[in-house]
């Protein structure tokens, strides 16, 4: 009997066969472990993501989540509150431009990969990948440099769910909850001395003078922390490993660093690290001759659907040169990625900054260990070596 454990440190290491499974058989699929319906694909899974009064966000998106967190979020909120909060965040947002980050970037990348010189052995994720993100989300929210460590392994925990348990532990709770204090004693601090920074801009936003409530501002602040330095860490993690596991398109790239964006979005085809989220039902749907009750949860395996034959020709082939329209590694509709364009911007300086230093590098390790999540795929250490 197919079981679907997205628990499983098996599945973890490589979840692409079962994926194939679900589609081709089992497309709307309870999963006891899981306690939730699992759709597998894209079509299925657009759908859902574009009907957001059936497939609803208020009760949490993340597969096991945090306690108080519904509702106050992007990700876990509906129209009209989602579209409320998403206008005065952008707002936020825009007033700091993309290219104010570009040289920040540029330096950071530098600074740890002067760090680097003389080893010939590394490990990617936590020498280079995870210290750029870090430094990034420090410098837009203007953060005390002291305690970046701490931030990071809060935020690393965060994201982790317990394989034995099927949920999250007390270890990730305590880091929610720490997340939680600092970025609330952030805003209090930022409310009696604001700057021009990405906090400060989300604390004064105001749309028709509506502004963000306190708890709203401060479980932005820890989610957005969370998802950058996991997601965007992860990501790049993923991206180094799709690169060190396809020669001819990392020689491609350290040849013409004009072919990064698109085998960027290639990798977020491929190999997202945001790779699945949940919904709650509001009604009855009947699908693929099952039905799902309104109430239950149903898991969307967004990288199923980028994987899915029916929509992407040869999809377990790594093709830098494919362009893949509408993957779904940024999410899509209502809740498509609000940072999708920063990661772009951010990741593209960071690779081309790698690759200039690092043109020809291999994977150590056969096998990988991977973050233990319900939600994300990323490698915890993703050792390469020179040459």
């Amino acid at each position: 009997m197919f079981r679907f454990d997205p628990y499983s440190p098996a599945f973890d290491a490589d979840p692409f066969p079962a994926y194939k499974t679900l589609r081709d058989e089992y497309p709307c699929f309870w999963s006891e472990e899981a306690g939730m319906w699992v759709l597998s694909r894209y079509d299925d899974i657009l759908a859902a993501l574009s009907n957001w009064r059936t497939y609803s966000s208020a009760k949490g998106n993340l597969i096991d989540e945090f306690p108080g967190r519904a509702g106050s979020t992007l990700g876990s909120s509906d129209p009209p509150r989602h579209d409320r909060l998403r206008a005065l965040i952008q707002s936020a947002m825009t007033k700091r431009a993309l290219d104010h980050i570009l040289e920040p970037a540029r330096a950071a990348c530098r600074q740890h990969l002067a760090e680097l010189e003389g080893k010939d052995v590394f490990d990617f994720v936590n020498d280079y990948g995870s210290k750029v993100t870090v430094d990034l989300l420090f410098y837009l929210f203007a953060l005390p440099k002291e305690g970046a460590e701490q931030v990071r392994d809060n935020a690393v925990l965060m994201v982790q769910t317990d394989a034995k348990t099927r949920q999250k532990n007390e270890a990730h709770l305590g880091a929610f909850r720490w997340m939680a204090d600092y970025a609330e004693n952030l805003v209090q601090e930022r409310k009696r001395n604001p700057g021009e920074d990405l906090l400060s801009n989300f604390i004064t936003a105001e749309i028709d003078g509506e502004k963000l409530l306190d708890k709203e501002v401060q479980l932005t602040v820890t989610t957005l922390i969370m998802a950058g330095i996991e997601s965007l860490s992860g990501f790049l993690g993923m991206f180094a490993y799709n690169l060190a596991d396809h020669a001819g398109a990392r020689r491609a790239l350290a040849a013409d660093h004009a072919l990064i964006p698109d085998a960027m979005e290639e990798s977020l085809r491929f190999n997202t690290s945001a790779q699945r989220f949940k919904r709650c039902l509001q009604h009855d749907v009947e699908l693929h001759g099952q039905t799902m009750k309104a109430g239950d949860f149903v898991m969307l395996c967004y990288g199923s659907a980028n994987r899915d034959e029916r929509m992407f020709a040869d999809p377990d082939t790594y093709d830098i040169t494919r362009r893949p329209k509408r993957h779904l590694g940024f999410g899509g509709g209502v809740h498509a990625c609000l940072g999708a364009m920063l990661a772009r911007v951010a990741t593209e300086v960071v690779f081309s900054e790698f690759l200039s230093a690092v043109p020809e590098f291999t994977r150590v390790d056969p096998v990988l260990p991977w973050v233990p999540s319900s939600n994300f795929r990323s490698p915890q250490t993703l050792r390469l070596a020179r040459g």
